[in-house]
């Protein structure tokens, strides 16, 4: 899982530094009709791109968590609201893309309705990382019982 985190944000790395200035120079030969466009599209790819690798960031801390044995702890909240917010911040950045896109003709209508579609699965995407938080606060309350009631029986014992 390491490895294909650690894939993932290197190639991330790679796009922002390499591939986004290349799309900059790709967009400045746009006709002027569609340069307003330009700092737009740049702005909400390069953010986007922050709001995976602080995914990424966080999954990795979950996981080290994880190996430790101390992700039914209070700590862990920490992460998995900050992946709540990175992946609302997408869907936000997702909605501000369609939204530049939709006026005029620089691309069908077709696509803005997709990236839409994309909008309402990234906010699912976020909803069920909810439930998930759910989930661990539940364990994390069953942990601190049961910790409880050892520390019961020790004393009766």
């Amino acid at each position: 899982m390491r490895v294909v985190l650690g894939a993932l944000f290197a190639g991330s790395v790679v796009v922002q530094t390499v591939m986004v200035p290349l799309l900059a120079i790709d967009l400045d030969e746009l006709a002027a009709v569609y340069s307003y466009l330009r700092t737009p599209l740049l702005f909400i790819i390069v953010l986007g791109m922050v709001a995976g690798q602080v995914v990424l960031v966080c999954v990795w801390r979950l996981l080290t968590m994880v190996q430790r044995s101390t992700v039914f702890s209070h700590a862990a909240f920490r992460y998995v609201d900050v992946v709540i917010g990175a992946v609302l911040a997408a869907a936000v950045l997702l909605f501000a893309l369609a939204v530049v896109l939709a006026p005029g003709e620089p691309v069908p209508p077709g696509i803005v309705l997709l990236l839409c579609g994309g909008v309402v699965a990234t906010v699912g995407v976020g909803l069920v990382v909810l439930v998930l938080r759910m989930l661990l606060a539940q364990a994390v309350a069953r942990d601190v019982e049961a910790a409880r009631m050892r520390a019961e029986l020790n004393e009766v014992i």
